[in-house]
């Protein structure tokens, strides 16, 4: 392994969070990472990289610390504190928030970090464990210009598309665009898919001549299976989407921008919370559709 590979820190180790940790390690990278859940540490440390005992501990070495937890409590959980990221790690270490949180907290853990030399970069991704696994991501990036630079080899590991958007909070306003989309996009060929079972179509034939045509997309080729079998095991909970749903409709609001159509999926995408199904895949739109037309939902 290269000595001259910055050496990372990767703090939540989810669903999107263990393959991306360990497509670093196959790229040759020194990572040591820590989560609240031990057979997530074992799995890391079975794939090459190394488990910790804290945050502190992680981060006290790193050139670069990764975090990808689930929501802003979480981020400002790991970052702040006598345990945290900004008291333990070195100055000149630079901090990539992979998670999907608001604007307003990445702009001030930027600003936290600042104050003790360390640097941030909010970078959340799009395209679901599968785009995880492949390292296919898209990634919004906000932040400074030589701090994208400094990144841009680690994050070209991870995904496929590599943009940076703005300053700190641009990521993350181009992500709730992102997920207000992919909301849209996933009850559209939900409703879709009801009333062409209703009609007595062939679904698989249906779908597969309309992802070849205006109406594909990447939300149809990867939930198109999710769709035909019923499966709905989690790559982004319902739970997940719920949260940024109301983070996109509440920056939205801040300035001023209307969004008719989201402001309906979010109540949807609730809806099904509320309904126990919030552990599901975001694909589970489709359940919230069959009880609305009467279908019976399986357990």
């Amino acid at each position: 392994m290269s000595t001259n590979l910055p050496k990372i820190a990767w703090i939540g180790l989810g669903i999107m969070g263990s393959p991306m940790a360990e497509n670093l390690v196959r790229a040759g990278y020194e990572v040591t990472g820590y989560t609240l859940e031990p057979a997530k540490l074992e799995r890391l440390a079975a794939n090459g990289g190394k488990a910790a005992a804290s945050v502190a501990e992680a981060v006290k070495d790193a050139d670069v610390i990764f975090t990808m937890v689930p929501a802003s409590p979480q981020v400002e959980a790991v970052a702040y504190g006598t345990d945290g990221i900004l008291a333990n790690a070195r100055p000149g270490a630079l901090l990539i928030d992979a998670s999907s949180i608001t604007p307003q907290t990445s702009i001030d853990l930027a600003k936290a970090a600042a104050a003790k030399g360390i640097r941030v970069l909010d970078a959340p991704v799009s395209g679901g464990e599968a785009g995880a696994v492949e390292a296919v991501l898209s990634i919004m990036v906000g932040g400074e210009q030589a701090d994208f630079d400094a990144a841009r080899p680690l994050l070209d590991v991870l995904g496929r598309t590599v943009v940076l958007c703005g300053p700190h909070g641009a990521g993350q306003t181009v992500k709730a665009a992102n997920q207000l989309i992919v909301a849209v996009n996933i009850q559209a060929c939900a409703e879709a898919v009801v009333f062409l079972e209703k009609s007595g179509v062939d679904l698989a034939a249906a779908l597969e001549v309309l992802n070849g045509g205006l109406a594909g997309s990447t939300v149809l080729t990867r939930k198109k299976d999710n769709f035909l079998r019923r499966d709905f095991a989690p790559g982004f909970r319902i739970d997940l989407h719920h949260k940024d749903m109301g983070i996109v409709t509440d920056a939205a609001r801040t300035v001023g921008a209307a969004l008719p159509v989201g402001a309906v999926v979010a109540n949807l995408v609730a809806a099904l919370r509320a309904q126990g199904d919030g552990g599901l895949d975001h694909s589970a739109l489709l359940r919230g559709v069959e009880r609305l037309s009467g279908v019976p939902v399986g357990s």
